[in-house]
């Protein structure tokens, strides 16, 4: 995915975080998280609970955060139950002293389709999260309904959105988008956190394929946009010495042989 660039400098998504929040709710807006349920929502509880301890938002002590994805709530459940291990040596000293560090004041679960809609009943600023984190399925497409529209509010992105997916057109400025047979304008601040991805950069894929102790017959580069798949499989053979193919659809290889019959389709 992200063979073509580095992520650079890990940022501190904490104090970052924190702005947005703050902007925000001093427009009397929400943020709305398009998260993925596994992993990424318990990251972003883990930045909030920080946030929350430290009293970081001193101007907005008392704001909700509610997790509206059954998915993300069973799963930081299970990453719960099975600390030891999911959690990193921070958050394991965290666990030491008694402290969960995926749960804090103000924490409200939506499991059913009621919770869900009573949400944005509330007019009070607060954090909604919820799946799926490209926008295409899920209660967030209702969430983005209620929000997209209001100035006030800021819907944050916190990781990748592939090319032809609501998220990406989002961050690429869409004035407006449909939802459910209805045009809803794009009047809401749209943001990202950047490098928060799970996915791996240029240095730590190519790191990653330092690693193998036999030495590299065929790379196949799959898992990304066309033009970044075909450039990263030449730095791989640029690196490497060794043959590097990034198939299309279709695309088809002899194993035995080591060649390529076919790249496929070169439809974007």
């Amino acid at each position: 995915t992200y063979g073509d660039r580095s992520h650079g400098e890990k940022p501190d998504y904490v104090t970052e975080l924190v702005e947005i929040l703050r902007k925000t709710f001093k427009r009397g807006g929400n943020v709305v998280i398009p998260s993925f349920a596994v992993g990424r929502t318990q990251e972003l509880l883990y930045f909030i609970r920080e946030i929350k301890e430290k009293n970081l938002l001193s101007d907005f002590p008392n704001f909700d955060v509610y997790v509206d994805s059954p998915l993300a709530i069973e799963a930081t459940s299970v990453f719960t139950k099975n600390e030891r291990d999911c959690f990193d040596k921070e958050a394991m000293e965290l666990v030491d002293q008694g402290i969960n560090p995926l749960v804090f004041p103000g924490l409200r679960l939506s499991v059913t389709s009621d919770d869900s809609k009573l949400i944005n009943f509330d007019s009070r600023p607060k954090v909604i999260i919820s799946a799926s984190g490209m926008c295409e399925a899920g209660r967030i497409r209702h969430h983005l309904k209620h929000n997209l529209w209001r100035k006030e509010c800021t819907i944050l992105f916190v990781g990748y959105q592939a090319v032809g997916t609501l998220g990406r057109k989002l961050i690429e400025g869409v004035p407006s988008v449909k939802l459910f047979g209805e045009t809803i304008e794009v009047c809401a601040k749209i943001e990202t956190l950047k490098g928060i991805s799970g996915h791996a950069d240029m240095k730590g894929l190519l790191s990653w394929l330092g690693g193998f102790e036999t030495k590299l017959s065929h790379v196949f580069v799959v898992h990304g946009e066309d033009t970044v798949t075909d450039e990263f499989a030449k730095t791989i053979e640029e690196q490497f010495g060794c043959q590097a193919f990034a198939p299309y659809s279709g695309g088809c290889v002899d194993l035995v042989t080591n060649e390529v019959l076919t790249a496929g389709a070169r439809v974007p």
